[in-house]
């Protein structure tokens, strides 16, 4: 018996002992049961397949792919749109499913009863692997008629595999017609900020920064010009003075002559003139020097009209032949006006000489404030080229990642194993429910017996007489059987008690 819901061992033992066939008559009952209910449980049949996911063929360090969204989550997005109502209801009205319900049920309730047939379970990475991309889906289709499902998970692969190129496609065409756009503007940004440049350039022609030192070197170059011409001024304007004395030597040589005397002290003059002058020439000059040679000759040609000068007095005739002026006053005079011309010719190239100079020196003077503006506008060319290329480099990749796609290699879905056609049913399995009528009928078995234990009013033991009686056994009498037969006491040994309570 039991007491305060506790079971000793023995009495455990004496119960199995005594009711054991209890446990094999309840699984059998139990597993008999739940096999008879396979036979009038409607049958499902459960469709496979196997989508793996490909990843790009060339090296991501070549071409980059353009969906970097990870591909268990597009799988997710791709279950969500391909599971919705959209697509599940022309599956529904092509292979005519649940034809039955149509009139009873609304078509959202059907949608609903399909996408529950519907399961996509995706694969886990291999352990020990770096690479935590999907590896792929398994697509099970459970329904009551085994070729339905076969056809229904087919069509439900070709839409995740045609939905996975369609957002491929799209998102590599978007990618490239946003890169395309914004390679326009930058396109558009280049070309203002080098027309800005060339139209700062095109201003400050001469005073921009990589100019400086060569307008250094010119201006040095355009000195040594001003100083060759300022000796050139200097020595037309010697040679004019000394052409305008030795004219005026010959002028008062020739009135002399005229007047009937002699020239002698002139032409002495001018011979001392011409020897001071060739003096002065040797001293700063080489022997070679045009001007030292000129004065020699003007020395010669004054001898020898020395020596050729009449020693005694005028005629009449003479007068008259010397009315007109001899051809060396008349060559000196042409000197002269050629002399004019040439020193004037030299201080108007000397003149623009300075002025070119003073422009070539404010444009020096100038060079550092147009410095930083031609700093910050080559700044911001540079940072519109940069970003130019980087938008068109980029552009290029996603539209080379696009028509990679396009020849599928890139990532894409391959069926591995095609959708299966079930040729036993998924539900009900009998294994799994002869299992589960065996743990259902071994339940039962157990609480029959530990009902009839609960039940049982003897007592079997000192301690359930102490219990019920509250008297303490004095002795025990054990079973004795007689020799060749073995005795069984329904209530076990005979108790010889203490007392009787009244």
């Amino acid at each position: 018996m039991i007491r305060n819901g506790e079971m000793s061992m023995a009495e455990l033992k004496r119960i199995f002992n005594r009711y054991w066939w209890v446990l094999p008559l309840t699984v059998i009952a139990g597993v008999s049961l739940a096999l008879g209910s396979t036979f009038f449980l409607p049958k499902r049949f459960t469709s496979q397949t196997l989508v793996l996911v490909d990843q790009q063929t060339v090296s991501p360090d070549l071409v980059k792919p353009v969906v970097t969204e990870a591909t268990n989550q597009r799988l997710a997005s791709m279950q969500e749109q391909i599971l919705s109502r959209s697509r599940l209801q022309p599956i529904i009205e092509k292979f005519g499913l649940y034809a039955s319900d149509r009139d009873s049920v609304h078509m959202e309730d059907l949608v609903a009863r399909l996408r529950a047939a519907i399961e996509v379970t995706p694969l886990e990475p291999m352990q020990g692997t770096q690479n935590r991309q999907l590896p792929g889906f398994h697509i099970n289709v459970t329904f009551d008629n085994p070729q339905v499902a076969q056809r229904i998970c087919s069509e439900i692969t070709t839409m995740f595999m045609e939905q996975n190129s369609r957002d491929i496609d799209v998102e590599g065409t978007n990618t490239t017609e946003f890169f395309a756009q914004h390679v326009e503007e930058a396109k558009r940004n280049l070309d203002d900020q080098d027309a800005k440049l060339a139209e700062f350039k095109k201003k400050y022609m001469g005073s921009l920064p990589d100019q400086e030192q060569a307008n250094l070197g010119l201006l040095t170059g355009m000195n040594t010009q001003l100083e060759a011409i300022t000796q050139a001024v200097n020595r037309g304007q010697q040679d004019k003075a000394m052409t305008e004395s030795l004219l005026a030597s010959q002028l008062a040589t020739w009135k002399a002559v005229n007047r009937g005397e002699t020239p002698s002290e002139t032409l002495d003059q001018q011979l001392s003139a011409l020897q001071d002058q060739l003096n002065s020439l040797q001293a700063r000059y080489t022997p070679d020097h045009p001007d030292v040679i000129k004065a020699k000759n003007q020395i010669e040609q004054l001898k020898r009209r020395m020596a050729e000068a009449p020693k005694g007095g005028n005629t009449q005739a003479n007068s008259q032949a010397n009315a007109v002026e001899p051809a060396v006053i008349q060559q000196y005079r042409a000197k002269l006006r050629q002399d004019d011309l040439n020193v004037a010719g030299l201080i108007k190239q000397q003149a623009r000489m300075q002025s070119d100079i003073n422009t070539l020196q404010g444009k020096i003077q100038s060079t550092p404030a147009v410095e930083q503006q031609f700093k910050e506008l080559t700044r911001n060319y540079q940072t519109a080229l940069d970003g130019y290329n980087d938008l068109l480099k980029k552009h290029d990749q996603s539209a080379i990642a696009r028509d990679l796609n396009r020849q599928q290699h890139g990532e894409n879905l391959r069926v591995l194993d095609p959708p299966s056609l079930p040729m036993t049913p998924s539900f009900p399995k009998k294994p799994v429910f002869a299992g589960a009528g065996a743990g259902g009928g071994l339940a039962l078995g157990l609480a029959i017996l530990y009902m009839l234990a609960a039940f049982d009013p003897s007592m079997h033991s000192e301690r359930d007489v102490e219990i019920c009686m509250q008297l303490p056994v004095l002795a025990l009498v054990p079973n004795v059987a007689p020799a060749g037969k073995v005795l069984s006491n329904k209530n076990g040994d005979q108790l010889r008690l203490a007392g009787t309570r009244a």
